[in-house]
């Protein structure tokens, strides 16, 4: 027991000598630069050393340190362009004959490039019929547009034939308004032709040649907000439901594709405030 306080006792003041002399040290150290630096003064910031930095991980050394990998191609092309770019910003910062001539002739050589990716391009869409444009809606050629245009016109009028089952057409005309009057044969012949009842109703009470059955305006049209005519409805009586599809005169043609876009489920979600419902019985 002596022994070990004995070691304790000699240990203890052996230790705070030790820590007394290493502040004394610190002290020392921290004077000496001081006085080598006086020149910065008491307040200064400097940034710490790269070493006190944190250290960035295996990972993201990895990271860093691999290269992107690129196509060749790619790294061609940027240099192409890049080498075209200044080419010609030389040519016209200074357009001697020399620097003129190298830019027209880098550039020959770029639109070659375009012209032979073109003909590949076009060889590539004959031989695909999938990325021909010009067989995936209105063809070019004036012959298959006739064939298209008369295929698209005998479907839509087998459509507007079914459509007839349970739908009318609404014409509200005034008996002195001139484009009622011409409008009203081309309204006849579109019901004879497609199977559609028309419904002519006279806003001012009047007659309408074509029409001996026309109704005079019972309110529908105050209820419709028609103020301008000839005026063209889809409605399904049934149902109540109406749709405007036009005002002013209009062709056979435009008749059967505005009926084939409003009478579909698509062209309703296009503008559902259009179409409304009323009391039609």
């Amino acid at each position: 027991m002596k022994r070990s306080a004995f070691r304790t006792s000699v240990r203890l003041p052996l230790a705070l000598a030790l820590l007394l002399g290493a502040g004394v040290a610190s002290a020392q150290d921290t004077a000496a630069r001081y006085w080598s630096d006086s020149w910065r003064g008491w307040h200064f910031y400097e940034d710490p050393p790269a070493a006190e930095h944190e250290r960035p991980t295996l990972s993201e050394q990895a990271v860093s340190s691999a290269p992107a990998s690129r196509a060749a191609e790619l790294v061609e092309f940027e240099r192409l362009q890049k080498t075209l770019e200044d080419t010609r910003n030389i040519a016209i910062m200074r357009p001697t004959e020399a620097n003129v001539r190298r830019y027209m002739e880098l550039e020959s050589q770029v639109v070659a490039r375009a012209s032979y990716f073109a003909d590949v391009a076009q060889r590539v869409v004959w031989a695909t019929p999938e990325l021909d444009p010009t067989l995936q809606g209105r063809p070019v050629n004036a012959k298959a547009l006739e064939v298209f245009e008369q295929t698209r016109q005998a479907g839509r009028s087998r459509a507007i034939a079914d459509l007839g089952k349970d739908h009318v057409l609404f014409f509200f005309y005034r008996s002195d308004c001139p484009y009622c009057h011409a409008f009203a044969p081309i309204l006849a012949a579109f019901q004879a032709r497609h199977g559609i009842q028309v419904v002519a109703v006279g806003m001012d009470g009047g007659s309408m040649p074509g029409f001996p059955e026309a109704r005079p305006d019972n309110g529908i049209a105050t209820t419709l907000k028609v103020t301008q005519v000839p005026a063209v409805f889809l409605a399904q009586p049934f149902t109540g439901r109406i749709t405007p599809i036009g005002f002013g005169v209009l062709s056979e043609s435009q008749l059967l594709e505005r009926l084939a876009i409003v009478s579909t489920p698509q062209g309703e979600a296009m503008l559902p405030s259009a179409t409304r419902q009323i009391d039609l019985r």
